[in-house]
């Protein structure tokens, strides 16, 4: 009787950077165990498939976990204290947009896109490190703006939940601007004009402060 299992060429940490350009492409209720199967190089059986990674809902978590922590780490310089606040913040956004249109793999963040492809509310758990990532870098995007407010580079009577909105919308945008090939070369130029919202917020700030820091 012929053995089941893995294909003898089976590499796992292959299968899961497949498996996350399955679910980053389509979501995770669209991502069927047959694409899951054929997209891990055809040939391992569903038995062999639950043997590697326990269910679909678990290789899911694997490579949300993965994804954070390699190409959602373009925002990760939003936490970066050496960085001035508004450094920060164009960095995010310039790296996440660069990343977002770059060959290689789907277009789009996973992260963003997460929202869009979210499972039905049966499955609705597996969404949750997608939610708190987002969460995140709104906070760090808002962290960034109230270190401005603090250092004088931004005016004290800011509403800084609304300008941080701005950045935080722009960013989640550049999926949809990505999933649709707007080139990244006109991404990156409306970044330039996106900044000028910080900049003219900053010509608000007490000529004093202004003044310190020339």
């Amino acid at each position: 009787m012929a053995q089941m299992g893995r294909p003898r060429n089976f590499d796992r940490e292959h299968a899961v950077e497949q498996a996350l350009h399955l679910f980053w492409q389509h979501g995770y209720d669209a991502t069927s165990l047959a694409q899951l199967k054929a997209g891990l190089g055809g040939g391992i059986s569903a038995p062999s498939f639950y043997a590697a990674f326990g269910s679909k809902e678990a290789l899911f978590d694997e490579c949300v976990q993965r994804y954070l922590a390699t190409y959602a780490q373009v925002t990760e310089c939003l936490w970066d204290e050496s960085l001035p606040p508004r450094q920060a913040v164009e960095t995010a956004l310039r790296q996440s947009a660069r990343m977002q249109c770059e060959d290689g793999h789907p277009k789009g963040c996973m992260v963003a896109l997460g929202v869009m492809s979210a499972p039905s509310p049966e499955n609705a758990r597996v969404a949750g490190a997608l939610t708190q990532s987002r969460a995140r870098t709104r906070a760090g995007i808002m962290a960034c703006v109230e270190q401005a407010v603090r250092a004088g580079q931004l005016p004290d009577t800011l509403n800084v939940a609304v300008l941080a909105t701005v950045f935080d919308s722009f960013l989640q945008g550049v999926s949809i601007l990505a999933r649709d090939n707007v080139p990244h070369e006109q991404i990156d130029a409306a970044i330039n004009h996106l900044m000028l919202t910080w900049d003219i917020a900053a010509t608000t700030a007490a000529p004093a402060v202004r003044a310190l820091r020339k």
